[in-house]
């Protein structure tokens, strides 16, 4: 039981006496003997008691028609129907009559009347006390004086669609009817003087419920609203009861006689008087003595306070319409309470610092979270100005969101409330608020508390509790010295950069942190190792050279068991990183590289060049180095098997080999790039005479000069190496490679060197040379009489006639038969044959191919004779003479037709012969060079 003396009080209503604007301002005036009043649909319906209804609308204009001849005493407008039901009396006596009217539609100007029925219980008559509809229309109640309950179901706007009977049976008169709809059920209350009863209608048997045996006086009975949960309210003398369809709810100790109970919008009216009422007996006594005064008291249940209180003088009824309350009293007087706005009211509450009573009336009023936080941010600074800190946290923790926390947080830096600044900002995170500075903020005050549960729990909470920037958290953690918090935390969430700088530069814990690496993917493992390879490999050399191993051929990272079994879901697909990359990382470990090296060779056969490069600078570096016989060969062995395996750059390969002065590999690396001179150059560098005699007989098929350049090295050589000599000039006489005359320049700069060196060379060349010369001159004695003969047959040609003696065909061999074609080259041959294989009826078949060489050489020759004056022009003009030279002697320009002529003194006949002559007698062309 709530007693109302504590409830505060408050004017949150103004006051106003209704004003008629069309006559002078004077008050407005109801009219006279009004019985029965309601309100609903936009206007304000009074029954008086000569049987009129009145209608009046908010501008304050009446109209009226006659619902009955006598009187109207119950009155009920539908709020979401244009549906009046009226009680009234057409006669004398207790007959009341029942009417419904559509207010939508008119009969002679008026409301239609739907339905006209009498209302009475039974076949007794007697007084209709008070009246309710269901705003379905599916449902009225009318109760009675002698404790009866008439209840019509169906259409209650037709006689035909409804059907009445007596629901409730009682002795004491009826004092209240509402009906309450939940979902599909529907109940009806009925409070009498002494007791609340509720009927279930949705239930054939329409089962009663006693509720409690207090009861209500008229009128003092109403329905909450379904924000209330539609519960019926009893409003006793003593206390006002609230009831649901099966039990008693809450009560309230208001006290005094009850005259009138109404519900509006979660506000409950209350009449009362102020001197002590009659007994209940008086049950429709309404008059009231001159002295008395009554009280109309507005109360906020939810909020627990009174929202207004005022005496009138003798109130008809209160009625709730157009946003306000309308007062109505019996001297003609309507008065009007309007209700202040939620901030004008919040501004009443501030003054009197009610924060608890501001937020709570914000709420029921339904403020926008703006509006609430706004009152959360005065509570907070009225409760920080009074010193309760803890309590002014918990308001602008409830701010958040809306009030910038930098307002906040800067009440309280202070460190005696860091605390209060503590949990604000756990408050801030877990809305998924806080900025990176709030979550530096926050870790430091756990830091300066001192409080490591705080931070554990921060720290630890679950992935989907996270409401932090991880990364701004471990850079705190990790300044302040809390290195395991920070190692947690970026292993947790899978700060890789940060977990790793942290075991390596902060606790020094290579192990861990290579360990950690070996779990990462594979990128991931693949740029730490990159970035921290070469510390690992300083303190933990054995266990980040087998890392790199795997790294760089099957990469798998390692699990632990229970991981293993979960994560186990197929063959994972293995990646492989460029082991040339991570070479770097072995600076200052020879060995681990070697180890590493040799282990990529043997895994990788294809491996980078850079792998084969640097493991045989390596093993050169030892070979270099042993001392021991035995294991240098061992080592020049490894080497050169290296340079073998052709996965060496050339360049790179041959300058090791000669840095570190190993001959064996830069001879191989020479041989294989085919540098033959400068293997000679090799050996004539160590004065090594039979090599160089060897490297010529081996190399020099593929390059002649060696030859040449071996005479002028011994040449330049003051020692005995006549022996030397003597092999070059035997084969550079074999194969003709120098002139004689050169061989002789070269060999005058030799001291040593005397003729008889050369001697047996020199006689072998001139011998060679005369042989030629009486070669030469023999083919020039054949070729002039081939000459002479030449001409004598063309002279005769031209001088006698020919006889032609052939007997068989040239072509197929069979003796001639005519017709016959005869040629004056001495060739006949059958027509048919001449025909099938002559391509030109000009030419004998026989001969064409060997004039087609001769007339070939010709154009030729007439070619070259335009190629050579393009030559000369060409030459003249160009800067470099010497390219052009060479570009012609590639287009053959000094190549020369070589004619066989007369010898000088012989007698030449016309031009035509001669050009004849040069046409037939061509025998013989030689390339000139």
């Amino acid at each position: 039981m709530a007693a109302f003396l504590q409830w505060r009080r408050f004017v949150f209503f103004d006051k106003e006496t209704v004003k008629d604007a069309g006559d002078n301002g004077k008050n407005f005036v109801l009219p006279v003997g009004i019985s029965a009043c309601d309100s609903g649909r936009g206007h304000i319906v009074l029954g008086d008691m000569d049987g009129q209804i009145w209608f009046l609308t908010r501008s304050l204009q009446l109209s009226s028609f006659q619902a009955y001849k006598l009187r109207v005493t119950h009155l009920y407008q539908l709020k979401q129907h244009s549906i009046l039901v009226t009680v009234g009396q057409d006669e004398q006596g207790i007959n009341p009559l029942v009417k419904v009217w559509n207010l939508d539609k008119r009969d002679s100007g008026n409301p239609l009347c739907t339905r006209i029925f009498p209302a009475i219980p039974g076949n007794k008559p007697t007084e209709v006390s008070c009246l309710s509809v269901h705003e379905n229309l599916n449902f009225m109640a009318i109760g009675f004086t002698d404790g009866s309950v008439v209840l019509t179901k169906g259409d209650i706007t037709r006689d035909r669609h409804s059907k009445t009977l007596t629901l409730h049976e009682g002795t004491c008169p009826i004092t209240g009817l509402a009906f309450r709809q939940q979902c599909k059920v529907t109940h009806l209350f009925v409070a009498t003087l002494e007791k609340v009863h509720c009927y279930t209608l949705s239930v054939k048997e329409y089962p009663k419920l006693e509720l409690d045996t207090h009861g209500c006086a008229l009128r003092c009975s109403a329905l909450t609203d379904p924000s209330q949960d539609s519960q019926f309210i009893v409003a006793g003398d003593e206390c006002v009861y609230l009831y649901q369809p099966d039990e008693r709810g809450p009560c309230f100790a208001f006290d005094g006689h009850k005259l009138l109970a109404h519900w509006h919008r979660g506000y409950l009216l209350l009449l009362t008087r102020d001197t002590k009422s009659p007994n209940k007996s008086e049950f429709g006594s309404r008059e009231t003595s001159p002295s008395e005064k009554q009280i109309l008291t507005i109360y906020d249940l939810d909020n627990k306070f009174i929202a207004y209180s005022a005496s009138f003088d003798d109130i008809i009824d209160v009625l709730a319409e157009w946003g306000s309350f309308y007062i109505l009293t019996r001297d003609g007087k309507m008065f009007v309470l309007q209700e202040k706005d939620t901030q004008t009211k919040l501004e009443m509450l501030f003054k009197k610092n009610l924060f608890v009573m501001a937020i709570n009336l914000a709420k029921s009023q339904h403020l926008d979270s703006d509006g609430l936080s706004e009152i959360f941010r005065q509570y907070g600074d009225h409760l920080y100005v009074k010193g309760d800190h803890d309590g002014a946290i918990q308001q602008y923790i409830r701010t958040i969101r809306k009030l910038e926390p930098s307002y906040v947080i800067r009440k309280f830096l202070d460190a005696q409330r860091i605390h209060n600044l503590t949990a604000y900002l756990q408050a801030l995170h877990r809305q998924s608020l806080a900025n990176a500075d709030h979550t530096t903020l926050l870790l430091n005050c756990y830091t300066k508390l001192k409080d490591s549960s705080k931070l554990e729990e921060f720290i630890k909470s679950s992935e989907s509790e996270v409401h932090f920037d991880v990364e701004i958290a471990i850079k705190v953690l990790r300044q302040a010295g809390y290195h395991s918090h920070a190692v947690f935390l970026a292993e947790r969430h899978q700060h890789h950069k940060w977990y790793l700088k942290i075991q390596l530069e902060d606790l020094k814990n290579y192990q861990e942190a290579l360990r950690y690496i070996g779990r990462l993917p594979f990128d991931q493992a693949e740029s730490n190792m990159k970035r921290y390879g070469k510390t690992l490999m300083h303190h933990v050399p054995d266990g980040t050279t087998l890392l790199l191993k795997g790294l760089c051929t099957d990469y798998q990272p390692s699990r632990d068991a229970m991981e293993r079994d979960s994560l186990d879901r197929g063959p994972a697909v293995a990646k492989k990183a460029n082991s040339e990359e991570f070479i770097s990382v072995f600076a200052n470990n020879p060995r681990e590289l070697r180890a590493f090296l040799e282990h990529m060779i043997e895994v990788e056969p294809f491996s980078s060049q850079g792998v084969y490069d640097t493991l045989l600078e390596l093993r050169l570096q030892d070979w270099a180095h042993e001392q021991d016989s035995e294991r240098k060969k061992v080592l020049q062995g490894a080497a050169l098997s290296l340079l073998r395996s052709d996965n060496t750059v050339f360049d790179k390969a041959l300058v090791l080999c000669q840095m570190h002065n190993f001959k064996e590999g830069v001879l191989y690396l020479y041989e294989k790039g085919k540098l033959y001179q400068q293997i000679m150059h090799y050996h004539m560098q160590n004065e090594e005479y039979g090599k160089v005699v060897e490297a010529c007989k081996r190399y020099g098929d593929q390059e002649v000069c060696l030859w040449e350049q071996a005479l002028g090295y011994f040449a330049r050589k003051e020692e005995d190496c006549k022996a030397y000599i003597s092999q070059v000039l035997e084969h550079i006489d074999q194969n003709n490679l120098m002139p004689p005359l050169l061989v002789v320049q070269t060999l005058a700069h030799n001291s040593t060197a005397t003729l008889s060196v050369i001697k047996d060379y020199l006689i072998n060349k001139l011998q060679r040379e005369s042989q030629q010369i009486e070669d030469d001159e023999r083919k020039i004695r054949q070729y002039r009489e081939e000459t002479a003969h030449l001409r004598a047959e063309i002279q005769e040609l031209r001088s006698s006639a020919k006889i032609f003696q052939k007997t068989k065909c040239s072509m197929c061999n069979s003796p001639l038969e005519l017709p016959s074609v005869h040629f004056l080259c001495s060739h006949s041959f059958h027509q048919h044959c001449f025909e099938s294989y002559a391509e030109s009826e000009a030419e004998c078949p026989t001969c064409t191919p060997e004039n087609r060489k001769v007339m070939d050489m010709l154009r030729a020759q007439d070619q070259k004779r335009d190629l050579h004056d393009h030559f000369t022009r060409q030459l003249r003009c160009s800067n470099d003479g010497f390219s052009v030279v060479a570009d012609y002697f590639g287009r053959g320009v000094f190549n020369k037709l070589t004619l066989v002529t007369d010898p000088p003194g012989s007698k030449v006949g016309a031009g035509s012969l001669e050009a004849d002559l040069q046409r037939d007698l061509l025998i013989h062309t030689k390339r000139n060079t």
